[in-house]
């Protein structure tokens, strides 16, 4: 595992960086990278494995996944350990019916790969909601924007990068 910190994000090399590490130096939010082996073919997901891979617990890795809320594509942020609950995203969106979104179909709408889907610096922007569970932490893993790629951050700072809001969305185990 390699740590590379970057506690007042100014000096990150911005030329090489995914756009979540780009909008977050430009923003001046601080937030640290964490860079580390994925295994493609897991079949527990890219959340818990990183949260494997990093010694970190589940509960502070949060996956970002893609959703529709009444044909609206917005962004779930939920623990690793956690299933999203789509009754409780259309709650939080004021919609009647929420569905996941195909890979393929999120792929295209963020400008990410799967598994390594940020919620910062999407190619569109949609509303986040951000499991209220992340209040409970002084930071959080979301991913940076590539596999293997994970940036530690206050969930307070996630909001500011994307002006999404808390909301009760996972199922947590």
């Amino acid at each position: 595992m390699r740590l590379e910190s970057y506690p007042m994000a100014k000096k990150v090399d911005t030329s090489n960086a995914t756009p979540a590490l780009a909008l977050l130096t430009e923003r001046q939010i601080p937030f640290e990278l964490d860079v580390h082996d994925v295994d493609p073919k897991s079949s527990k997901g890219f959340a818990l494995d990183a949260s494997e891979v990093m010694g970190v617990e589940p509960e502070v890795v949060f996956k970002t996944l893609m959703a529709d809320i009444d044909g609206e594509h917005v962004v779930a942020i939920v623990p690793a350990s956690s299933t999203l609950n789509l009754k409780q995203l259309a709650k939080a969106g004021k919609g009647k019916h929420a569905n996941m979104m195909d890979r393929s179909r999120a792929q295209v709408v963020t400008g990410y790969v799967p598994g390594g889907i940020s919620p910062i610096g999407q190619k569109n922007k949609h509303r986040v909601f951000l499991d209220e569970s992340a209040i409970l932490q002084e930071r959080i893993y979301v991913s940076a924007g590539r596999r293997g790629w994970s940036l530690i951050i206050a969930p307070d700072d996630v909001l500011l990068a994307t002006d999404g809001v808390y909301a009760d969305i996972a199922d947590h185990s």
